[in-house]
């Protein structure tokens, strides 16, 4: 498996990277973890004809922005989108005119999937309900004999250590920095997703979705990655850009 973090910021872009993007590329299909502004990467690493298949946390625009590139894409194969409830009323309200191209005038077929008790995941994903300001879903990969978990945008809650459990890489968000906790907007400081990790027995664990308002240089998030290897020492901050494999 190789794992791209095309966006690693939180909120918004600045000089230190684009709103959140990951893609997992597994021997039979792409896997990409929501959809901020570091989503219009994706072509420069898709070139082949596996399925594409597109995991979107929840609709806050720091995950969907980058949606609007859709008109960028032309894969002959198709995408397909899946969200917790909500993501056909996203496209109909926001990822369609007057605010970008509409999902019908798209070279790339999209077909949109919201996740509830009648929407059948592909083979090896797993979805769980994480602590957040709204409805997020974070996800968790079993493939090619390694699992991978995705969750960002939440607090500590249980199905995190559930996603999170056992896994090869534990993705993970860092918005807030060392003893910074926010109960009205939950999100993760280093040393929580530190202690996570740790405590699901996971192997590694990269941090992303830094807060652009709070890790304003990259120092900031090498000090992020500094104060969770107190804890858990195999620990990585992100960067887009960053390739790895498993």
């Amino acid at each position: 498996m190789k794992i791209r973090f095309l966006g690693t910021n939180g909120w918004y872009d600045t000089d230190t990277g684009n709103t959140v993007c990951v893609l997992v590329e597994t021997e039979d299909s792409h896997l990409i973890f929501d959809a901020g502004n570091g989503f219009y990467k994706i072509d420069k690493h898709i070139k082949d004809k596996k399925p594409i298949n597109l995991f979107l946390s929840h609709y806050h625009l720091d995950h969907v922005i980058g949606l609007h590139a859709l008109n960028k894409f032309n894969f002959t194969q198709g995408i397909d989108i899946y969200g917790p409830p909500g993501l056909k009323a996203l496209f109909k309200r926001v990822i369609n005119a007057p605010y970008t191209i509409p999902i019908s005038r798209l070279s790339t077929r999209i077909r949109l999937h919201e996740i509830n008790s009648r929407c059948s995941l592909p083979l090896g994903i797993e979805h769980g309900l994480l602590k957040h300001s709204t409805v997020c879903y974070g996800y968790r990969v079993f493939s090619e004999g390694k699992i991978v978990a995705y969750c960002t945008d939440t607090g500590i809650c249980r199905d995190l250590l559930h996603l999170a459990k056992e896994s090869d890489l534990f993705i993970t968000e860092c918005s807030l920095k060392k003893g910074q906790e926010n109960s009205n907007w939950p999100h993760l400081n280093p040393t929580q997703a530190a202690k996570i990790a740790k405590k699901a027995d996971v192997k590694k664990l990269i941090l992303t979705h830094f807060a652009a308002d709070i890790y304003t240089v990259a120092p900031d998030r090498q000090r992020a990655s500094k104060e969770a290897m107190r804890i858990f020492p195999n620990c990585l901050s992100a960067f887009d850009g960053l390739e790895l494999k498993i």
